[in-house]
């Protein structure tokens, strides 16, 4: 099972995040970058194929044996039902329609996540805006663990099972750091998902939504893909906060290996960001960097030294401004 971690708490730190710093000296330097903050329209026909694949998929997986279901939902639907939260990460940036059109974002991002199953845009839009603003942020920034999940997810066995179980801790630690009032486009969210959903069930029963639900629990936890989860912002390396992926799975993933050009540049769509950093190379090619995020997931298993405690936080100061 492992030896408990050192670590005992989140690395504290009292200075501001580095990317907006960054970002000015890049743009000071390599003006020609703004140009790139523009839409990806490419970004709405490949989510339109994707949902047009998955009900595709719901529809042969109806009258297969339960082993296949199952097969079939790790295989195929939960490479796509990760995929489709990128893309809807991308939506979230008002990537495929751009600022001037944000609602139309929003409502394309309630269609992204029909395949699904379960309700997840909106709330990830509010959220994931905060986790920019306020990188490692105390009580604000949801993608830092929980003391819970620092203190409880110290041995290997557990670390395993915490990256089995990363669907559901991503879904209630909201709840637990930064709960917000519901707002109307999160009802009509779960109110199109659930009509959605009882729609699948209606036309091709039980296995379909096995396979949908399925797909996206799985494809969210012990998947090769979830390595971006830790990849992104877990300490490896003492004193660095957010870490780039540069393998193959980009491909499938929207680019957001390229997590160090993404927090720089946010309103750039992750299509464009390894032009990013090919014009800013001297900035990116020497920070700290992956290539395997299967890699990243049994290092963190296995190295006794990370845990879920192995995060930058920050006690903020000032006005807190949130979605």
């Amino acid at each position: 099972m492992g030896n408990t971690v050192a670590r005992e708490d989140f690395e504290w730190v009292y200075t501001d995040q580095p990317h907006a710093d960054r970002r000015k000296e890049i743009l000071a330097k390599h003006p020609e970058i703004k140009a790139l903050m523009k839409p990806d329209y490419n970004l709405i026909w490949v989510v339109v194929l994707m949902v047009l694949a998955q009900l595709t998929a719901f529809y042969l997986v109806k009258d297969l044996d339960w082993k296949w279901v199952v097969f079939w939902a790790y295989i195929f639907g939960s490479c796509i039902s990760h995929s489709m939260t990128l893309a809807i990460h991308e939506i979230s940036h008002n990537s495929a329609f751009g600022n001037s059109k944000a609602m139309w974002n929003r409502w394309f991002g309630i269609f992204a996540n029909l395949p699904l199953g379960l309700p997840y845009s909106i709330s990830f839009k509010r959220y994931h805006m905060d986790h920019h603003r306020y990188l490692g942020g105390d009580g604000i920034d949801v993608d830092i663990p929980t003391n819970f999940e620092g203190w409880f997810f110290c041995t290997r066995f557990r670390k395993f099972i915490w990256i089995v179980l990363q669907p559901f801790f991503y879904a209630i630690r909201p709840l637990c750091i930064n709960p917000k009032p519901i707002t109307r486009l999160e009802i009509i969210n779960l109110l199109a998902q659930l009509s959605f959903d009882v729609m699948i069930y209606y036309l091709w029963g039980v296995k379909s939504i096995f396979y949908m639900l399925a797909g996206s629990v799985l494809g969210l936890g012990l998947h090769p893909i979830s390595g971006h989860f830790i990849a992104e912002h877990y300490m490896f390396l003492k004193g660095h906060e957010t870490y780039s992926y540069y393998g193959p799975l980009n491909m499938l993933t929207f680019n957001v290996g390229y997590h160090n050009e993404h927090h720089d540049f946010p309103n750039i769509p992750g299509k464009s960001l390894p032009l990013v950093k090919k014009i800013a190379a001297e900035y990116y090619d020497n920070l700290p960097q992956y290539n395997s995020w299967i890699k990243v997931l049994y290092d963190f298993v296995m190295d006794d030294t990370i845990s879920p405690y192995s995060r930058m936080k920050r006690q903020l100061k000032g006005e807190v401004k949130q979605d």
